[in-house]
């Protein structure tokens, strides 16, 4: 369904395009509010108590007046999606390196304010005002590279990937960890020291008796520092892309 925008319905939502019912008293809601609502109850609650109810429970609404302007839970969680992410930073200037790591970092601060904003599923590429604003900014690092307008967004469709990868598997990780701890202590070590083979699986066997695992907390140890290190391994292959272009 598209709007009388030429938009499809779901954007012309995110976007404040879309109409709303003129029959009736005024709406004392808007998209903004209902939006605000459900993300302070998934801040608080996380996102398996966001509904439609429970955010009119938030806003001391009913849940009929949320359906005037939201039609369904999926349009709620796209516009969470968008809102969450505020707005992106300035970046440096002249440096596409130090650009997209200032982006990246800051893409991973909005995550660990929002934690429930890596279990939302994608449903598309990004559309939306905030989405395409951290969009913007991530090709603006590379306009002064001799990349191309394509390369420049397989570089930045890359980087989300990788970005979002980690993220939600991070976030699976934090849940499991605050459950049960001493899977991520030297218990690991010990356990892949009983049941790994040399023999069967040579790489991972030097890998254990070189002491990795080795550590007492291997969640709060690992997690930062193996994020920096892909990021600059992602980044050095951009770097050697562009050396093999000039």
């Amino acid at each position: 369904m598209t709007d009388e925008h030429g938009l499809p319905d779901e954007i012309a939502l995110l976007w404040g395009l879309r109409s709303t019912p003129k029959r009736g008293r005024k709406p004392s809601l808007t998209v903004f509010d209902i939006t605000r609502a459900a993300i302070e109850v998934a801040d608080a609650e996380g996102l398996a108590a966001v509904s439609m109810a429970r955010v009119a429970q938030q806003l001391g609404k009913s849940t009929m007046a949320l359906y005037r302007h939201v039609n369904s839970k999926d349009e709620l969680l796209a516009l969470m999606a968008d809102a969450a992410l505020e707005l992106p930073p300035e970046l440096p200037g002249g440096d596409w390196r130090a650009g997209l790591t200032t982006w990246t970092h800051a893409v991973v601060a909005a995550f660990r304010r929002h934690p429930w904003f890596a279990r939302i599923p994608l449903t598309g590429p990004p559309a939306g005002p905030h989405n395409l604003a951290w969009f913007d900014s991530a090709l603006g690092a590379l306009s002064e590279t001799t990349l191309a307008e394509d390369e420049k967004v397989g570089v930045v469709m890359g980087l989300l990937t990788f970005v979002h990868g980690t993220l939600r598997l991070g976030t699976e990780m934090t849940r499991h960890y605050q459950d049960k701890p001493e899977a991520f202590s030297r218990q690991y070590a010990r356990v892949l020291r009983t049941v790994v083979d040399p023999r069967r699986l040579p790489a991972l066997g030097r890998v254990v008796d070189s002491g990795v695992f080795d550590v007492d907390d291997l969640y709060r140890d690992e997690v930062d520092a193996d994020f920096g290190f892909a990021l600059n391994i992602f980044l050095d292959g951009v770097a050697a892309h562009l050396a093999r272009r000039s």
